[in-house]
């Protein structure tokens, strides 16, 4: 009998050791589509180049939905624009758009790609990078307001944009992939505990305002194995929390499953709550994070 050491993330890991993302979902798994109905679909998803924006990006091409990818970076969307044709399903195909989510002119571009290329659009998840960490007295008035143009007015203006088509379609879905720190929040995550809450709120209005036509739900995920995890941890590192980096991972795996997701398992659950499989699914913040939360609700 092993004695469950409790970290800072309040909750009690079965262990110390961080059990790797593919103990608990292997490889083959991995790979398998879903068959969700959504072959030849128009999904359009931010931030998409990497990170959780990429992982839904890639469920949704394996089930042979086409799909328009975005990101600042020209060389890691182009590289994600390749591997996402590796994997794509009967005829999907792969449109990259550059572009900075918080500048309109941007969304514009945007939208009107994937209007030009596919003459339709009938998915649209929205993700976005996390604002930095620190506590409430190390932000300023620049930070905040940053945080709200990155997480919330993106999300409202390619909302705004989308809806339209979206409703012209034969069961138009919203996706937003945001945090389960608006179930509860994240030590030293200040920007990200108050700031995404503003999107749940307009997931939720938007359940109802554009109903039946379009249904709208949120994912909410605890850590999954990204660049955005590493980021903090070494931020934590260098703060003097942890000796290294495993430690840290340690710390962020604390919940009955004793280890971080996998990118894929949220990208599988955005697929399906774009699917008609979902049907009936409608205005929930679904939480994916291995069960660390404690809430009932």
């Amino acid at each position: 009998m092993h004695t469950a050491r409790v970290g800072r993330r309040g909750n009690e890991p079965p262990g110390n050791d961080v059990r790797r993302v593919t103990n608990g979902y292997t490889e083959a798994r991995r790979s398998v589509g879903m068959d969700l109905d959504i072959e030849g679909n128009v999904a359009l998803t931010t931030a998409s180049s990497s990170g959780l924006g990429f992982a839904a990006a890639q469920a949704l091409v394996r089930e042979g939905a086409n799909v328009v990818i975005n990101g600042r970076d020209e060389d890691a969307l182009a590289k994600a624009k390749a591997d996402l044709e590796a994997e794509a399903a009967g005829d999907a195909r792969v449109v990259a758009v550059p572009g900075d989510i918080t500048v309109e002119t941007d969304l514009d571009e945007l939208v009107e790609t994937a209007l030009d290329e596919f003459g339709r659009l009938d998915h649209l998840v929205t993700s976005a990078g996390g604002p930095p960490s620190g506590a409430f007295l190390d932000t300023d008035d620049d930070d905040w307001q940053a945080a709200y143009e990155l997480l919330v007015m993106s999300v409202v203006r390619l909302t705004r944009k989308c809806a339209e088509p979206l409703a012209d379609g034969d069961g138009g879905t919203i996706v937003n992939i945001t945090s389960r720190s608006v179930k509860e929040a994240i030590d030293g995550l200040v920007l990200s505990n108050a700031v995404r809450m503003s999107v749940i709120g307009l997931e939720k209005t938007l359940s109802s305002e554009l109903a039946p036509d379009v249904r709208a739900n949120a994912v909410l995920p605890g850590p999954h194995e990204t660049s955005r995890i590493t980021d903090l941890v070494e931020q934590a590192i260098e703060r003097g929390e942890y000796d290294s980096y495993e430690e840290g991972l340690a710390d962020w795996a604390q919940n009955p499953l004793g280890r971080v997701g996998d990118p894929i398992e949220l990208g599988n659950t955005v697929a399906f709550l774009s699917s008609p499989k979902s049907g009936f699914i409608n205005g929930q913040s679904i939480v994916i994070d291995g069960g660390a939360g404690n809430a009932n609700l």
